[in-house]
């Protein structure tokens, strides 16, 4: 699952800020405005990007600051709006909405991925093949399949579903009747 920088940035400002009080809210925005403009500038430098101590995208991290700066003054907003002397977070109607947003998501994501899996275990006890089958057995097979309303491939995946192996190696098919 991918998260946008706005997701990133309102998860963060959710961990980060709650219990924090204006003052410090404040700092925040602060901080990030200097980062949002520390690193669009660094973005419009000519010269080669310096990565510092975290090797990252020089244009993800601008946009995951723009983000969080966005962030830290929708919170400042409420905050001050609301009267509010420390942030929190389930208080945060439109934050919780996010994170709850995000959880549903994740939790796709993890179902769709545990579905994908499963499909993939599946397949892997599956087999494909191609079958070149003599002329006077293929008209056999087309014939009984036709009297059955199949595809002879059908036929053939039925008779494949009914093979026994015995103890010597020998390999049978019980007599049946093809159907749907």
């Amino acid at each position: 699952m991918i998260w946008s920088s706005e997701d990133i940035a309102r998860d963060a400002v959710r961990r980060q800020g709650a219990g924090m009080p204006a003052a410090r809210v404040a700092e925040a925005v602060a901080q990030a405005a200097v980062r949002e403009r520390e690193t669009a500038e660094e973005l419009r430098s000519e010269g080669p990007v310096e990565r510092g101590l975290v090797a990252s995208d020089p244009e993800e991290l601008a946009e995951r600051w723009a983000a969080q700066h966005g962030e830290w003054r929708r919170v400042q907003a409420l905050m001050e709006a609301s009267g509010w002397a420390v942030y929190e977070p389930e208080r945060d109607s439109a934050g919780s909405a996010w994170a709850a947003e995000r959880t549903v998501r994740r939790e796709r994501a993890i179902t769709a991925h545990a579905a994908h899996l499963e499909q993939r275990r599946a397949a892997a006890d599956e087999v494909q093949g191609e079958v070149w089958v003599p002329a006077g057995a293929g008209r056999l097979l087309r014939q009984a399949a036709s009297r059955a309303g199949l595809t002879p491939q059908e036929v053939l995946a039925q008779l494949a579903e009914r093979v026994v192996v015995g103890e010597n190696g020998a390999v049978s098919v019980a007599p049946f009747i093809p159907s749907h």
